[in-house]
């Protein structure tokens, strides 16, 4: 066995008319045929040209490459060797001949001839593989031919300066004085498959690269909007859950009311999400936004020539959502003249475009948002008493924020982890004075305007702590029992006292005896503590979820 010399120029050189090989009687025979060989591996190469061009699958174009070398060159049981996606082994990619191939066959780094040859990157030419001890002859069935008879090259493919693979063929010794002239060829081929290997290699990663960048998104949505990751652990949002699952499986009118603020459009999408049309478009319409005539071209669409200004064919929102859910926000916005034409698609799913006869079916869901009193609405005939009926199917109340203080501190700390990460700030707790704060208050804005104060603080925040005086001033921090500005030395311990505990309590999820050794003191200490003060153990206790 021997090594094949590195060279510039691959390509074999064409002897000249006073080569010094003409001196002796053989040599017009020899070069006759090194022109012949010559010819044959151009015509070989450019056959693999062509191969390469067609672009097929892999497998099928490194076979077509392997039988090019067969008929043009007169090379036997040609094989292609790729590394494996962890580049443990070499398996077999392609050979000439799958009747007598064993493509099951495999080599490790380092084993074997073909495995030296992908270890060092060097190609290796054995002149009788009877001769070489680490010929392994794994592939391909030789029990027909005399090994002395055989001779073996193989080249390494290699994508950049990293080898990926090999290329390996069998000559018969009667060729052997062009073993040389063989390899660099066989090189040259090697070079034109690890382009290609690279090519698909790197159309691959893309490919999966979008369809796991697909995937990410979808499952974050569904991670998202799902009900059980909607933040709250309160009875009133409990039984909020169980109507978003009870409702989501089937394509019944949802109507979701409540206050400003409260997540109506959260509540809607967290329905599409867990129904049978996840898959399908999820379409928003605030029906506040918009003035009666372009609101009726927003939700139907219309023809060229409808109106001044139409000069294009517009498709309407409720045809965008087909397949999906239409959640039309404001409701209690909708003009009279308006409701007709919603009316005929809640009940026969059907409507026409403005300015135009054709009957289109609407196969959407609606879910409509309103935070108005329509029972008021319709006693001063603002709204038709049938519209009121049909929209009202299925009717989700979302309780405003100061019904349901068990979950403000769920939230602030919801909101304060992700405000840390969308700035890049690390938030390890929120103060006893601040949370003090956030539960005295009202919450007129409900959870956007306690969203809104917890991005406030988290841009004021300095070490981690969220404190009373970052919240926005709307917020007052209420005095606590027992505690003054300019009260007693002892009042003033008993403030600190507080804090403190109360912090460790926060950290430790209401547990005494982990905020006990948090602080150095017993747990009798801590308890008797927490009587004094008037410390109420059961806030800073985690509901099971």
């Amino acid at each position: 066995m021997r090594e094949a010399k590195n060279t510039d120029n691959p390509l074999p050189t064409v002897c000249s008319d006073d080569c010094q090989l003409h001196m002796n009687a053989a040599d017009p025979m020899m070069c006759a045929e090194q022109k012949r060989r010559r010819e044959g591996e151009m015509q070989a190469l450019y056959d693999i040209a062509r191969v390469l061009s067609e672009r097929s699958g892999q497998q099928q174009t490194l076979t077509e490459i392997l039988k090019v070398l067969e008929e043009r060159l007169t090379m036997k049981r040609g094989t292609v060797m790729l590394l494996d996606g962890d580049k443990t082994e070499l398996f077999v990619a392609a050979t000439a001949n799958h009747a007598t191939g064993d493509t099951a066959a495999s080599y490790k780094p380092g084993e074997g001839v073909t495995g030296y040859v992908m270890t060092t990157g060097q190609s290796i030419i054995v002149p009788s593989i009877a001769n070489e001890p680490r010929f392994c002859d794994r592939i391909h069935d030789r029990s027909g031919e005399s090994l002395e008879d055989v001779s073996f090259i193989c080249v390494p493919i290699t994508v950049g300066s990293t080898p990926v693979g090999t290329l390996a063929v069998d000559i018969t010794q009667e060729s052997l004085k062009f073993l040389d002239e063989a390899e660099r060829c066989l090189t040259i081929v090697a070079s034109m498959i690890g382009y290609d290997v690279r090519s698909r290699r790197l159309k691959q990663e893309q490919a999966q690269a979008l369809q796991d960048e697909n995937l990410r998104l979808r499952d974050a949505l569904e991670e998202k909007f799902r009900p059980e990751n909607i933040v709250g652990n309160s009875r009133l949002m409990r039984e909020v859950y169980v109507k978003i699952k009870r409702v989501a499986a089937s394509d019944t009118t949802v109507l979701i009311r409540g206050e400003t603020g409260t997540g109506k459009e959260l509540i809607a999408t967290a329905i599409h999400y867990a129904s049978a049309r996840a898959n399908g478009p999820f379409v928003r319409v605030n029906c506040a936004q918009l003035s009666e005539n372009l609101l009726e071209s927003e939700l139907f669409g219309h023809e060229v020539g409808a109106f001044t200004g139409a000069i294009n064919q517009r498709i309407g929102r409720i045809e965008e959502a087909q397949g999906g859910t239409l959640f039309l926000d404001e409701i209690g916005e909708f003009y009279p003249s308006l409701q007709v034409k919603i009316l005929r698609v809640l009940q026969e799913r059907e409507f026409e475009r403005v300015g135009s006869n054709e009957t289109i079916k609407a196969n959407v869901r609606i879910i409509a948002a309103t935070n108005r009193d329509l029972e008021q609405a319709v006693q001063n005939s603002q709204m038709r008493q049938d519209f009121y009926y049909r929209i009202n199917v299925f009717p989700i109340v979302l309780p405003p924020l100061r019904e349901r203080r068990d979950d403000i501190l769920l939230l602030a700390n919801h909101f304060a982890q992700t405000y840390a990460r969308q700035m890049d700030k690390q938030i390890k707790r929120i103060s006893t004075p601040a949370i003090n704060a956030m539960m005295s208050y009202h919450w007129p804005g409900n959870v956007r305007e306690l969203e809104n104060c917890v991005e406030h603080a988290v841009l004021l925040a300095d070490d981690g702590v969220i404190c009373a005086h970052n919240l926005p001033p709307t917020l007052e921090m209420p005095e606590a029992p027992g505690q003054s500005q300019t009260g007693t030395f002892e009042a003033q311990v008993d403030a600190l006292e507080r804090d403190l505990i109360s912090d460790a309590l926060k950290t430790c999820k209401g547990n005494a005896a982990a905020a006990a050794r948090q602080l150095g003191i017993t747990p009798r200490i801590i308890r008797y503590k927490i009587k004094k003060l008037d410390i109420d153990l059961d806030s800073f206790s985690y509901p099971a979820k």
